[in-house]
């Protein structure tokens, strides 16, 4: 009598498993790639210097803590954009902050010009009331002569 040895699990089904590890791999690779990408323009966003100095004005601002309560924070995902070149740059974005009472959106408008922001519009829109709070400090109007 012969003996039939029989084959090794690999050896039965190579032709299904190579290819599907092989595709498996791919997208985990695209996923772990999107995901490292997200994290890094995330992280980009909310290391940049004008979302730092806002959130600072916000949290300072007497209005917007008795409108949100404390402490302030960020949360959610921010949207606009920032573009920066060398010296120069602008900045379009809101980013959505809570307080331990409400919920709103800081809004940041402004350009950098040779190394220094230059804000445009810098307020907290508060999500019950739609009430606007601007954090600049009030500038003064030249009156007319």
């Amino acid at each position: 009598m012969s003996e039939q040895r029989q084959k090794s699990w690999f050896g039965r089904n190579w032709l299904w498993f190579i290819p599907l590890t092989g595709c498996l791999g791919f997208i985990l690779l695209i996923v772990l790639g999107v995901g490292a990408a997200f994290f890094g323009v995330s992280n980009m966003i909310n290391n940049a210097t004008p979302v730092e100095y806002a959130i600072e004005l916000a949290a300072k601002n007497e209005l917007v803590i008795k409108n949100l309560g404390e402490p302030i924070e960020k949360y959610g995902i921010p949207s606009g954009n920032i573009s920066l070149t060398n010296d120069d740059g602008d900045v379009d974005f809101s980013i959505p902050i809570r307080g331990s009472i409400g919920e709103g959106t800081l809004v940041i408008r402004g350009i950098k010009i040779d190394g220094e922001w230059v804000y445009e519009d810098l307020y907290v829109r508060i999500r019950d009331t739609q009430e606007e709070i601007n954090l600049l400090e009030k500038e003064k109007v030249l009156e007319a002569i």
